[in-house]
């Protein structure tokens, strides 16, 4: 899993955990603060010119930041 999809997994269990009972709301939001703080790693890796190591390029990180 490379930057850009960590952070639509986390946009992704966002989504889901506005329409989840509180429980499992508490779960997900936790599991889509990982999913961001890795999306954060990978673009502070990232740079802004090239790969670098992130696993993705500048285009796929324009994909999901639109």
């Amino acid at each position: 899993m490379n930057g850009p999809d960590h952070y639509r997994c986390a946009e992704r269990r966002i989504s889901e955990a506005y329409r989840a009972a509180p429980d499992d709301a508490a779960f997900l939001m936790a599991e889509a603060q990982v999913h961001a703080t890795l999306a954060l790693a990978a673009a502070t890796l990232h740079g802004g010119s090239g790969d670098n190591g992130s696993g993705a390029s500048s285009d796929q990180w324009g994909e999901v930041t639109r």
